[in-house]
């Protein structure tokens, strides 16, 4: 796993150390199960606060990408097709509401579905 943090950018270092770990776990890199560093060791590999890296971790949290089991560690939850599934209906449910509200019936929402496709 590398992950950088550029401490003088503008994005702040937790932004960096959580973008660079999702887009690990989207990757499928870092896959479902997958045992993240402790808090304290990757704050002290990237040079890191601890508060940041912990930011950092219960924001992956909050988004269900990863999931912490006390003193056991934190793990890697989603795995790359639930990520891709999860954003799938979300797109779809989208779709729906937008048809819905326009007015279109589920065929005029599904053949704009296809054309699309």
């Amino acid at each position: 796993m590398d992950i950088t943090v550029d401490p003088v950018g503008l994005t702040p270092p937790y932004e960096q150390v959580r973008s660079q770990l999702e887009a690990l776990i989207r990757s499928g890199e870092l896959a479902r199960g997958t045992r993240l560093p402790t808090v304290r060791q990757l704050s002290l590999d990237l040079g890191l606060a601890v508060n940041t890296v912990a930011r950092a971790y219960k924001e992956l949290e909050a988004d269900q990408l990863v999931e912490t089991r006390g003193r056991n560690g934190t793990f890697v939850l989603a795995s790359r097709s639930q990520i891709n599934d999860a954003a799938t209906h979300a797109a779809a449910a989208k779709l729906a509401q937008a048809a819905h509200e326009a007015g279109l019936s589920f065929a005029e929402a599904t053949e704009i579905l296809q054309r699309a496709w």
